[in-house]
């Protein structure tokens, strides 16, 4: 059994896409895994799963399943629950108790980018904003609002060519925390 991470794009966002967390609860049961807890609104699902099979291949079952129930699709990020402890582990932006918590935040890539889309990337300067890519997260450091900032979802997705949604650092501490209850 394998704790995973479900990190959904665009839900419940001004209306939009709306999923109740309890309906997508019962939608993951239906597919088969367990232990299934949601973490606010914004479509983040901790649950475990037995299958064998790729973060993208569990991701591109609950799209479907999702499309087939709802009439909509929604690009579902998969991490297991080591890669997201590693991921917080190695951000580049935070040390504990850092009071710029606030700034900090993590873009969940799909799959692994280019080097060549990576220096697409980085050949953009946003200064004072800030990111670092390390296999498929994107540490953001920004200024101010993350609202404001140009490194966006859509930012990375073009430059990167990769599926992407971004979790302020609070949320992604927080799932960090749930996956160890």
């Amino acid at each position: 059994m394998t704790k995973y991470i479900a990190i959904l794009r665009g839900i419940n966002v001004g209306g939009k896409r709306r999923l109740k967390m309890d309906d997508l609860k019962a939608l993951f049961r239906d597919l088969g895994f367990s232990d299934v807890h949601t973490y606010i609104q914004s479509g983040n699902v901790i649950f475990n799963a037995s299958e064998k099979g790729s973060d993208t291949t569990i991701s591109e079952k609950i799209e479907e399943a999702i499309l087939q129930k709802y009439d909509f699709k929604v690009p579902v990020i998969v991490r297991t629950a080591s890669e997201l402890k590693e991921a917080i582990a190695s951000n580049p932006f935070y040390t504990s108790g850092n009071e710029e918590v606030n700034r900090l935040h993590l873009t969940f890539l799909k799959i692994y980018p280019s080097a060549e889309g990576i220096e697409k990337a980085r050949s953009a300067n946003y200064d004072p904003d800030d990111f670092k890519v390390s296999g498929k997260n994107v540490f953001l450091s920004c200024s101010g609002k993350y609202s404001d900032s140009k490194l966006s979802n859509t930012f990375f997705e073009s430059k990167l060519k990769v599926p992407a949604t971004t979790r302020n650092w609070k949320t992604v501490l927080k799932l960090g925390e749930l996956i160890d209850q």
